[in-house]
Formats: structure tokens, sequence, C-alpha cells
């Protein structure tokens, strides 16, 4: 069953189908760097580069597909006007109406079925605008639409991670109730084997210097030989004396009032904690200042593939491009681990 997927990025949604047993035919995005790292890590699937509010790009999409069924388009339309770290201007910002790019395709296509994700304040903003739009579009082109805010931490992930996912169905009723949850994976479980770099030390491909201690990390290094992507950020000397004060799994109330700096949110110089689930990663894991993503016992930030395996990326996943655009690669992921749940149940409804 051939699925393909819409503002693809790195391609979390659709690897986590491919585990299912879809075939991924073709990723779609604007960014060179994301559609490398989608390419090399979709082996059976081509890529293509465009900005999908142009017509004569779509024309081109519906071309490189012609004689494919598609049984199931996937894609998460950018969410920076919906996101609570944005400005949340709604009905005012242009980047809230990808969506209908997305739901062109889908008319143009035909598919069986259809998975957008979003950040959940898409539910809410303007009064709930763009939900029904989106809701009221589909089912005028033939599907049964469900909707529903999942937490990533629920599914394998070691991440509390909230996205709302729009499902669309023909011919068949989805049920989110028949995803199966997992049991909470910690901080500890997904990159204690990884406690060896401090501030700008690492290779971009190096070895493994600690037995995995946990199933997850077992899991997650299954057809890798070598560490890819553990490379940390050279942090300022100021920001290196910051964290030396701050105790493992402390915050920035370990800090003099005078170094707590600007940021208007509670979080940042924070370090996560070993048993919990880590908060939401984001496109700036690898900045202390941030938020809560700096390592729980050393004087850095979590590294890229810290990020990675807590948002369920296994090794042999392998992002590329500059620093800068795998930490957006990673951050703006769907969790391959929450995709392979909801794949499992469209696997089952639509197989043959």
């Amino acid at each position: 069953m051939n699925v393909i997927d819409l503002f693809c990025g790195a391609g979390g949604l659709s690897y986590g189908f491919e585990q299912a047993g879809f075939k991924t035919v073709l990723g779609v995005d604007i960014n060179p760097s994301a559609l490398e790292t989608f390419h090399k890590n979709h082996n059976n699937s081509k890529t293509l580069c465009g900005d999908l509010t142009s017509d004569s790009f779509k024309d081109e999409i519906t071309k490189h597909l012609k004689g494919l069924k598609i049984t199931g388009i996937l894609g998460g339309p950018p969410c920076q006007g919906f996101s609570l770290k944005g400005k949340k201007l709604g009905l005012n910002d242009n980047r809230n109406y990808l969506f209908q790019e997305y739901l062109k395709i889908v008319k143009r296509i035909d598919p069986d079925f259809i998975v957008m994700e979003n950040v959940k304040a898409l539910i809410s903003t303007a009064g709930g605008y763009f939900f029904n739009e989106i809701e009221n579009q589909l089912t005028k082109l033939g599907f049964s639409v469900k909707a529903k805010i999942l937490n990533a931490k629920e599914f394998g992930v070691p991440q509390s991670r909230e996205r709302v996912f729009i499902i669309g169905t023909k011919y068949k009723s989805f049920d989110f109730s028949m995803l199966t949850k997992e049991n909470t994976i910690t901080v500890s479980d997904a990159i204690s084997d990884l406690h060896f770099l401090e501030s700008g030390e690492g290779y971009f491909k190096q070895e493994y210097k600690i037995a995995p201690k946990s199933t997850f990390q077992k899991d997650m290094r299954k057809n890798s030989d070598s560490l890819f992507n553990h490379q940390a950020t050279r942090h300022s000397t100021t920001a290196i004396n910051k964290l030396k004060m701050i105790r493992p799994e402390g915050n920035k109330n370990d800090l003099p009032q005078e170094l707590h700096g600007n940021q208007k949110f509670s979080t940042t110089w924070s370090r996560l904690k070993w048993m919990q689930v880590s908060p939401t990663i984001d496109t700036r894991f690898d900045t202390p200042s941030n938020g809560c993503n700096s390592h729980p016992e050393l004087h850095r930030a979590i590294t890229p593939r810290e990020a990675a395996r807590l948002q369920s990326f296994p090794d042999n996943f392998i992002f590329y491009g500059k620093k800068t655009e795998v930490c957006k690669q990673i951050g703006n992921a769907v969790p391959p681990k929450l995709a392979y749940s909801i794949a499992k149940v469209l696997y089952n409804l639509y197989k043959k």
C-alpha cells in the first residue's frame, strides 16, 4: 500500500508508516536539506522539492504519481502560526492556510485515507475555524473524519508531546481507541548510554562507548554499527559556567537572580530529569537558554542524536545538513513510534 508524505521534513511520519508495512513512494518539501535526510532514510522513495502553493508544482506531483494507486496521504502542514510559542495570529497568518494546499492534493489524488498532524492549538485557534474548514472539506471529498489530541509519551516515545491528528477514511471507520498504548519510557531509558560528551565534543560518525542499558536503547541500536549525529554544541564560556552552577536535574532557580536572563519561559536553563519523560523537543534544543533541553548532568545541551532518541528515531536514521537544519528536522518531526501506532490500525483496516 503506497503513501505519500507532504510537508514531509525528515519523514518521521512516513517512517513510522513504513515500519507498519506501508511503502512511501514520494516525499514533498520545500527544504533541500530535509529532503536529503528523507531520501537517504526512505530507500524506495522519490522526493520532490518545491512550493506546494504553486499549481505547476502540484501538476508535477500529480504527473509523478501517474499510474500509481495511492492508499494514503500523510503530512503536517507548517504550524508556526498556531504554535503556543508563536504569536498565534490565527486568521491573519498566511502560514495557517497551507492546509488548503494539502487538501488540493488530496482532491487530485483521491486516496483511501489521509493523516494530518499539527499542534493542538489548530483545534481552538480562531474559534475552531481552521479545524472546521478541514473537517468540512474532507467530508465533501467523501471522507469520514476523526480527530484527537495524542500525547507521544503514551506510545513508547520518551517525550511529552501533544499534537492533534486528523484522520480521514473512505470505506472504513477509524477508531482512536484501537491504538495500542505502551509503558512510559524515561530519559534514562532513552539516552543514558550516550553519557560521554562535553561541550564541543563528538563527531558526525563515531563508535559507541557505553553498552546499552535498556530495552529501548537496544531497540534504537538495531541495524546500527556506528553512532551518528552525536555532536555536542560548543557553548560559550559564559553558558558553561552557568550550567556548572545548576545541579544535576536542576533548573535556573539554582542560579543567582541576576543570571536568570530575560527569557519569558520559566523552563529556560533547565536540565532534563533522568526518571521522567522529556518535555517537548523543539527546533532549538541545542540552546540551554531555550528551555528544558540541557543534559541531566553534563554541562551542555542535548545532542541531535539524544534529541532524535527522545523523538524515537532509531540510530540508523541519520540526519544530514548544517546543525541548524538538523535541529529543525528533528524538532519538527512526528515521532516514528507514535506514527507507527496509527499506521498499524490503518494497515489492518485496508490490507487486502
